[in-house]
């Protein structure tokens, strides 16, 4: 696929009320989404910033650890699709919070288009926590669990 053509399709999908598209063809891969992540507290938080600016000048190096704290390596989505931590809904989960995983097992899988894809691990380490429920729509680099690794 030329650089064209995915202009071409970018700028149709822009105009379309489509949220998500995805396009494979052979080992290409292609995904597109509206889809924003925004929680309450960024959503207020323009509207606070703004009269605190000046007060709040010497924290703006505290400003960074403001994201939630992660207690472990986390593993992205490494495609767009829909996140699944069971094989099928009556089947156990691949493994479970507090779990250990060794390097390359499978901890989660993606349905993208009909395909199932499996994601690896890629630490040795405990499952410490699930960001995300299964069955979820998560996005291209989505954090999805948390590893804490093994100590050497």
């Amino acid at each position: 696929m030329e650089e064209k053509d995915i202009e071409r399709l970018l700028d149709k999908f822009d105009r379309s009320t489509l949220q998500d598209f995805e396009l494979a063809q052979g080992d290409f891969r292609l995904a597109f989404s509206k889809r924003t992540v925004q929680n309450a507290a960024s959503a207020t938080a323009p509207t606070a910033a703004p009269p605190a600016s000046p007060a709040s000048a010497p924290t703006d190096p505290a400003a960074p650890p403001a994201k939630p704290a992660m207690d472990g390596t986390p593993v992205p989505a490494p495609l767009v699709g829909v996140a699944y931590f069971a094989a099928a809904p009556d089947k156990p989960p691949f493994k479970q919070i507090g779990d250990h995983v060794s390097k390359g097992e499978t901890i989660f899988v993606i349905e993208a288009m009909k395909m199932i894809n499996e994601v690896p691990s890629p630490i040795s380490g405990t499952l410490v926590k699930q960001l995300v429920d299964d069955g979820t729509m998560v996005e291209y680099d989505e954090p999805v669990v948390l590893i804490k690794e093994d100590a050497e």
